[in-house]
């Protein structure tokens, strides 16, 4: 039975995914409905959420595996590449405009 090489980055790259990407999505989102941010940081959630949803979508595909460890690899870190970049928009964002806000 061989070991696959790409086995940890995809049990751990889904986690951070979720982690890292869905959780900050749902705390700004409550944030901003609950009005104790700027409404404008809702702005970057019309941005933020669909780059955190792919990310989600093509940590999936490379979850799911297949013969190819280095589709396998490139695909997680797309996605956490994708969650990166959201979370730098969406927290990043948040605090720029709460810092310009007071």
């Amino acid at each position: 039975m061989t070991e696959d090489p790409t086995r940890s980055l995809r049990w751990f790259g889904g986690f951070a995914v979720l982690v890292f990407g869905i959780v900050p999505a749902v705390m700004l989102s409550m944030l901003v409905a609950q009005g104790r941010t700027p409404g404008s940081v809702g702005v970057l959630l019309i941005f933020g959420i669909p780059l955190v949803l792919l990310g989600l979508f093509i940590a999936v595909l490379g979850m799911r595996g297949g013969p190819d460890p280095e589709l396998t690899s490139r695909r997680m870190h797309l996605s956490m590449a994708l969650v990166a970049g959201a979370d730098v928009l969406m927290l990043g964002g948040n605090a720029i405009i709460r810092m310009m806000a007071e």
